[in-house]
């Protein structure tokens, strides 16, 4: 039953896209589902989320967090030694917040912040996106209310007194955006095949440096586009291959590179073919929209969890596999264009996709933490 008080959520996760995204999903979830609901976002000061969560409206506040170290080191003291401010930082801001419930989805950051709620009694939940779990929720996992998964697979790496399959959520605009808003937002016509390249919130340099070969037998046909979002610390370095290539980007329409897109939900309303890593964020969001893929798997995830996602993929046909140490232009090259020229396989694979799609993520997630309320 949606309750009427006025409600106030704090939501914390950070440092790639992976963690923030679902985030700021659930974020605007609870917006709705409680009507005139505050939430807050606390993050760390160098994680990606310090400029994406601003820009998406909502209420930002910054801790101190740090990777913690799994070998004895002198580094472990420093780790060890950030994580205790920010855990002081984050008990100060709850006590003033005073949510009615915190939501974590993994990262350095939420472990201060998910501690400090747990210390102070507030109604804790987090959220686990890998099949494989990361630290943070391994550590909270025994300790919060209850753990939400992407994949079943996940529960024998937590302890948990209940843990819940929910499937991962994504931001309700990678749902609701239509192809013609994309195809407009980009200058893209109806009829011209549309590739995204998305190396996931951090780049991905192999990718970044085959791909020029693609963009060069492409480079001023318009019935080929490409939207290459190459993350931000990979941006200029990736200009200068498709520049040594010989490919003007200030004049070929066709051919948009970007170091950080805003508007994610906009590129994927409008392709035809993706090609990106495998974390379990963007493959949500491709199959909530039916969107065939050539996934290449980051080779050092933790635990080899994204190669597991990307075959789980596979297995389904909604993808095929290159392996980064296989990764050079010219295979990219004759992967994407053979992919191209089999309209009636791409079809099927969207099709796939679609069916492994998990758009009620979002109010799966909802009801388990209004039950916990």
């Amino acid at each position: 039953m949606m309750m009427k008080r006025k409600m106030t959520f704090v939501v914390t996760g950070g440092g790639t896209g992976g963690h923030i995204y679902p985030a700021l999903a659930i974020a605007r979830g609870l917006e709705k589902r409680f009507s005139g609901a505050e939430v807050h976002y606390i993050g760390s000061h160098r994680g990606l989320e310090k400029s994406i969560v601003p820009r998406e409206g909502l209420p930002f506040l910054a801790v101190h967090s740090r990777g913690l170290e799994r070998k004895v080191h002198p580094k472990a003291m420093l780790s060890f030694g950030v994580t205790a401010l920010g855990l002081l930082e984050a008990l100060v801001v709850l006590r003033r917040l005073k949510p009615q419930a915190l939501i974590g989805t993994g990262g350095f950051v939420a472990l201060p912040v998910a501690m400090a709620a747990l210390f102070l009694g507030i109604p804790t939940l987090i959220h686990e996106q890998n099949a494989f779990a990361g630290i943070t929720n391994r550590i909270l996992a025994p300790r919060v209310r209850k753990v939400l998964l992407t994949f079943d697979e996940a529960r024998k790496r937590l302890e948990s007194r209940q843990a819940v399959l929910t499937g991962l959520p994504v931001r309700p605009s990678i749902v609701t955006a239509t192809r013609a808003e994309g195809r407009q937002f980009f200058s893209i016509s109806e009829d011209s095949f549309v590739l995204l390249v998305v190396g996931g919130s951090r780049g991905a340099q192999r990718l970044n440096e085959a791909l020029p070969t693609l963009a060069k037998a492409w480079s001023g046909n318009n019935k080929y586009h490409i939207i290459h979002v190459t993350g931000q610390a990979n941006y200029d370095s990736t200009r200068e291959h498709y520049q040594k290539t010989g490919i003007d980007l200030d004049n070929d329409g066709n051919i948009k590179i970007i170091g950080y897109l805003d508007h994610m939900e906009l590129a994927l309303a409008a392709a035809d073919l993706a090609v990106g890593r495998s974390g379990a964020a963007f493959l949500s969001e491709l199959t909530v929209r039916g969107v065939p893929s050539l996934l290449v798997p980051y080779p050092y995830a933790a635990e080899n969890h994204q190669e597991a996602n990307a075959r789980s993929m596979e297995a389904a046909g909604a993808a095929q596999i290159l392996l980064d140490k296989d990764v050079d232009g010219e295979t990219i090259k004759k992967t994407i264009q053979s992919l191209c020229n089999q309209p009636t396989q791409l079809a099927s694979m969207a099709k796939a996709a679609k069916a492994l799609g998990q758009p009620e993520a979002l109010e799966r997630i909802l009801d388990e933490i209004e039950d916990v309320l």
